[in-house]
C-alpha cells in the first residue's frame, strides 16, 4: 500500500453570535477547522484534523509514495517537520485512520483497549456570572455529566471564584468541578504576563475549600518549582496541566522530577498519538493521570478519546460543551453527525473500523474557504 494523494480542505464556520471564548483577547467570530485526507493506492482514505496544517505543502513529499503502516516512520518525520515551524499531527490522525481500516479495528483497540468509553465533563468556555454559570452545570447534570470546567480570569479572580462557589453550593459534593486558570500559554498576540506564583498559591487555597478536583494551567510551562510548590502546599488539589506542551523531552522532565498530577497532551496539537500513548504509559506507571485536551472539532476529539480510552486514561474525559455559545453542533459542523455523550455522561468510542469519522460531504463544501 502506498500514499497517493493528501489533501486539505479548509473550512470556516461563522459564528454568530461569537464566541467569548476566556482565553482569547478578542470574541472569536469564526471557527476554523482543517480537514487532512491521506490517499492510497488501494482506496483507503484516513481522515484527520486538529491544527491548521499551515505550511505543509513544503514537507508533503516526504509521505508521498510511502507505506501509510509505517507509523513511526512518520511519526519520526512530523517530528522533524515541526521543528522546522509545523504543527502536522493531524496528518498522524489520518494515518492511523488508515491503520485502523485496514485491521479492521478502533484505534482504542490497538492502542491497548483499556475502555470502551469514558465519563466525559463539560468543559466550559466562557466567563459567566455565578447565576449563569450554575444554570449551566444544572443543564449539564440534566445531560449526564458528572463534572464541570469552569474558567477563571486572571484579572477577575474573586468573580471566578464566586461562580465555582455558587456551582458547588447549587449541584452539592457530588458534582466534581475542575477550575482552569489558562496560565501556561498564550493565544497570539496575548501578551500580558501572567500571575505570579504568590497570587496563584492564595487563589488555589481558596479553590481547594471549595473541593474542587483539580486546577488546571496555574502557572507557565516553564515554572516548575512553582507547580511542585502548589503541589505541595495543597495536596487536596490535583494540579493539571500539558496540553499544548509540543516538547517530549520536557515532558519527560515533567514526569522525572514529579511535577504533575494529571498530564493533559493534546494529540492533534501537541505531541501526537504516538507520542502520548508512550507519555500516557509513563504518567500511569507513575501513579500519575492522562486526561487529554480536546478544544479542537469533533475529529481531534476522537482522536483524543481512541488514546485516552486506549490507554486507559481518565478518570475524567474533555468534552468541550457551553452552551449557547459552544454546543456540539457548532463544534462539529463538518461531520455527518455531532459526537454526543450519552445519557450516562459517557462519551463511547465509536466500533468502527479505524477512528469512526464520518463527514458531511454537503457541509465541507459549503463551508470551504
Amino acid at each position: 500500500m502506498k500514499i497517493t494523494a493528501i489533501t486539505l480542505d479548509h473550512l470556516r464556520l461563522e459564528l454568530d453570535p461569537p464566541l467569548r471564548a476566556a482565553w482569547d483577547p478578542d470574541p472569536r467570530r469564526h471557527f476554523d477547522a482543517t480537514i487532512v485526507r491521506v490517499h492510497t493506492d488501494d482506496g483507503v482514505t484516513g481522515i484527520g484534523s486538529g491544527d491548521t496544517m499551515a505550511g505543509f505543502a513544503a514537507v508533503e513529499h516526504l509521505f508521498l509514495g510511502e507505506d501509510p503502516l509505517d507509523i513511526v516512520r512518520h511519526v519520526k518525520a512530523i517530528e522533524t517537520a515541526n521543528f522546522h515551524g509545523g504543527c502536522f499531527w493531524p496528518l498522524e490522525v489520518a494515518l492511523w485512520d488508515i491503520i485502523g481500516q485496514v485491521a479492521g479495528l478502533p484505534v482504542a483497540t490497538l492502542f491497548g483497549n483499556s475502555a470502551r468509553s469514558l465519563p466525559a465533563y463539560a468543559s466550559s468556555a466562557e466567563l459567566k456570572a455565578p447565576e449563569e454559570r450554575v444554570e449551566t452545570a444544572l443543564r449539564a447534570r440534566e445531560a449526564g455529566f458528572r463534572a464541570m470546567k469552569i474558567r477563571i480570569d486572571r484579572d477577575r479572580v474573586n468573580d471566578g471564584v464566586a461562580a465555582v462557589a455558587a456551582v458547588r453550593e447549587a449541584l452539592g459534593p457530588n458534582f466534581e468541578i475542575m477550575v482552569d486558570l489558562n496560565q501556561s500559554w498564550r493565544m497570539a498576540g496575548d501578551t500580558a504576563p501572567a500571575s505570579d506564583l504568590a497570587k496563584t498559591r492564595k487563589l488555589v487555597r481558596r479553590l481547594a475549600e471549595l473541593d474542587v478536583f483539580w486546577v488546571e494551567e496555574p502557572l507557565p510551562y516553564n515554572d516548575l518549582d512553582g507547580f511542585k510548590t502548589l503541589r505541595a502546599e495543597n495536596p487536596g488539589v490535583r494540579i493539571a496541566a500539558g496540553e499544548m506542551h509540543h516538547s517530549v523531552p520536557e515532558l519527560l522532565r515533567y514526569l522525572e522530577d514529579d511535577v504533575l498530577d494529571v498530564y493533559q497532551m493534546d494529540v492533534v496539537l501537541a505531541v501526537g498519538m504516538h507520542r502520548a500513548r508512550t507519555l500516557a504509559e509513563l504518567a500511569q506507571l507513575k501513579h500519575r493521570a492522562f486526561t487529554p485536551h480536546s478544544w479542537t472539532n469533533g475529529i481531534g476529539v476522537l482522536a483524543n478519546l481512541h488514546v485516552s480510552a486506549g490507554v486507559g486514561g481518565g478518570p475524567y474525559f474533555e468534552f468541550p460543551w457551553d452552551p449557547p455559545g459552544w454546543t456540539p453542533e457548532r463544534r462539529d459542523f463538518m461531520l455527518a453527525e455531532p459526537v454526543m455523550i450519552t445519557a450516562a455522561g459517557e462519551l463511547e468510542v465509536p466500533q468502527r473500523p479505524g477512528l469512526g469519522i464520518e463527514l458531511d460531504e454537503e457541509a465541507v463544501d459549503r463551508w470551504r474557504i
